[in-house]
């Protein structure tokens, strides 16, 4: 049965649920102050990972603030009144763990892997990371320059190019196509004092998310990020409710095909044909995930046995989607020679079309939900998998689904289904994005 996540704060008090067959349990508390932990206790697992979710992404920059997110990210690892950017870097190195962030365009993850002894350090290590981060002026003019150089680094790989400027094409205008690193006009003219805004509306004990799976004892851990951002001078206590979910109820409005061909002295062409695609919680994305696997999601797609197995046009050749609180973006991707990129891109909309028009078989089928099933479960064996399916679930869906009950859904989709998703997408205003040696 799925898990209900309820926003309600409870104070210490927590569900709890055996999920799978390898006796993990699930556990969620909401503390008084509005701190969501939950944990995934996994027998025999020596290892735990952690990580500290903040509801903040890319999308909730206001003007002014814009590559504040990604600057965080990078800023927390500067140090804390009591711990310096060294300090923070040996803590895990000297136990053998790692420590890492990711940025989103919906929210950013703090994390760690370590031995199941060493996780009280984890904890109150990022902890006072995401309490106490000191923003340090300096700090941030020498990361200014280290972003510009990721920046750069983007810029000098097309497949990077390429993902990002179809994302913004297809959400111009929306605060989900901006890029989630910010761009290089934004990071040079934010602020310090706008970082710093950011950093304390945002990070604040009713946004946050503990989430850890491994070798963990939820009611210890509870205890522990207590203290820990108590310590940091977060008040823990006072009762609050935690933040609301992005709602996600109206789909954002299908924008205009988009068609753009961007320079770059390269070898190989890259391009993208797609358009919107389904918000997170759209109950499709189970057949959207079907859709995909057939299409261009493995060595037996369609995609990869038109364009590369059978024509030899390219190397790497797929599909994709994401999914936000509203809307997402839906693509097929290939990589040529530029000689040949008319030729491709006629052929990734021919597929989408023609599977459209015709469906899947049912060895497609088939063989695309053994893949996924296949895929779920081995990807399930790693704490760190189950710790992100942990987080996302609360700040996203406001359940949580087990192993087995996402299965059962992939199972449960039919060719039908994917036909009507596939009809639905072809018939969506359809951009192209080309990043290869065009013009000068």
């Amino acid at each position: 049965m799925p898990w209900d996540l309820p926003l309600v704060a409870a104070g210490e008090t927590g569900s709890e649920l055996t999920a799978g067959q390898d006796g993990a349990t699930i556990r969620r508390s909401v503390l008084p102050g509005g701190v969501r932990v939950l944990t995934e206790a996994m027998p025999g697992q020596r290892s735990a990972t952690v990580g500290a979710w903040v509801g903040v992404g890319s999308r909730d920059e206001t003007s002014g603030h814009f590559g504040s997110t990604h600057f965080l990210e990078h800023l927390l690892f500067k140090g804390t009144p009591t711990r310096s950017a060294m300090d923070i870097a040996e803590a895990f190195d000297e136990v053998g763990g790692e420590a890492n962030a990711a940025t989103g365009k919906e929210h950013t993850c703090y994390y760690a892997r370590v031995l199941d002894a060493d996780l009280p350090m984890a904890v109150d290590v990022i902890c006072d990371m995401v309490t106490s981060a000191v923003i340090d002026a300096d700090e941030l003019e020498t990361e200014r320059g280290v972003i510009l150089e990721e920046l750069a680094m983007n810029d000098d790989d097309p497949t990077d190019v390429v993902h990002e400027e179809f994302a913004q094409a297809v959400l111009d205008g929306h605060p989900l196509g901006r890029p989630i690193g910010g761009t290089p006009a934004t990071i040079t003219a934010v602020p310090r004092d706008a970082v710093w805004e950011h950093y304390t509306e945002h990070y604040r004990p009713e946004t946050l998310v503990v989430s850890a799976a491994g070798g963990v004892d939820h009611d210890v851990l509870c205890a522990q990020v207590s203290a820990a951002l108590a310590t940091g001078g977060w008040d823990v206590s006072t009762p609050r409710v935690p933040r609301g979910r992005r709602t996600g109820v109206a789909p954002a409005s299908h924008t205009a095909a988009v068609e753009l061909d961007l320079h770059r002295s390269v070898e190989q062409a890259n391009v993208i044909v797609g358009g919107t695609g389904l918000s997170a919680t759209d109950e499709r994305r189970f057949a959207l995930s079907v859709l995909n696997g057939v299409l261009g999601g493995s060595m037996s797609s369609r995609l990869f046995q038109e364009i590369r197995e059978r024509r030899g046009l390219a190397y790497s050749t797929y599909s994709f989607a994401s999914g936000y609180g509203e809307t997402g973006t839906f693509g097929l991707y290939a990589g040529c020679a530029p000689g040949k990129i008319d030729e491709v891109t006629k052929l990734l909309g021919e597929e989408l079309d023609r599977l459209a028009h015709d469906g899947i078989t049912a060895a497609e089928l088939r063989r695309t939900v053994g893949q996924h099933t296949g895929g779920m479960v081995l990807g399930m064996e790693d704490s760190g998998a189950r710790m992100n399916r942990l987080g996302k679930s609360e700040l996203v869906h406001g359940r949580l689904l087990s192993l087995e009950d996402s299965i059962e859904r992939i199972r449960a989709v039919t060719a039908q289904e994917v036909q009507d998703l596939a009809a639905d997408l072809a018939s969506r205003p359809r951009s192209v994005v080309r990043v290869g040696p065009f013009g000068a």
